[in-house]
């Protein structure tokens, strides 16, 4: 593999052919000659906050998780992908790193997907940026490189204020934003000289 996109974006173009990634900002923690895996960061569940995670499996009591802060009981559940919806991961800035668990994607973003990362988000102490997502999306060998080639997906370098400041509901377009394109502007229809 000439160059791997681990630690970068995917942004679904108009062209995109698989209904489930339509308008999609997704980071990709892996990239090489096996495939990639990669997290939607711009698609929340709507019926799910982290204190139901929390909850469901059983990581504090009631009493507990009701006197958590809001910014932690109500943050949002990502939706990261179609491929294993019921497996959580954890994307984070480098402050917190456990041996054995974290593993580092770029010198400050890490993935985790241990209950670790939760306990230490709810109670501390936890690392200053992380998002949870259920589910991943995933990549045979060759097939995000045919899905680039077919212009279904733009390009971004790693943003961490993408990943963690921008509102969930507002990253495709800053996204988009960041590459000098906007929705009128982007093209289903590619060309060539």
């Amino acid at each position: 593999m000439e160059t791997s996109l681990k630690g970068q974006f995917l942004i679904a173009t108009p062209g995109m052919q698989d209904e489930r990634f339509v308008e999609s900002v997704v980071y990709l923690v892996g990239h090489g000659d096996d495939g990639a895996m990669g997290l939607v960061i711009n698609q929340s569940l709507p019926d799910m906050r982290f204190t139901d995670i929390l909850e469901e499996m059983e990581l504090g009591e009631p009493e507990e998780l009701i006197k958590l802060p809001s910014a932690v009981r109500d943050r949002e559940v990502l939706q990261g992908g179609p491929v294993e919806r019921e497996r959580g991961f954890v994307l984070h800035s480098a402050d917190y790193f456990r041996q054995g668990n974290s593993f580092a994607i770029t010198d400050d973003i890490c993935l985790t997907a241990t209950t670790d990362a939760l306990k230490a988000i709810s109670f501390g102490p936890g690392p200053e940026n992380a998002l949870f997502a259920l589910g991943y999306c995933g990549w045979a060998a060759g097939q995000l490189e045919e899905e680039l080639k077919q212009n279904g997906w733009l390009t971004l370098p790693q943003s961490r204020e993408l990943l963690f400041d921008v509102p969930i509901d507002m990253r495709y377009d800053q996204a988009l934003n960041e590459l000098g394109v906007t929705r009128a502007n982007l093209s289903p229809f590619s060309g060539s000289a």
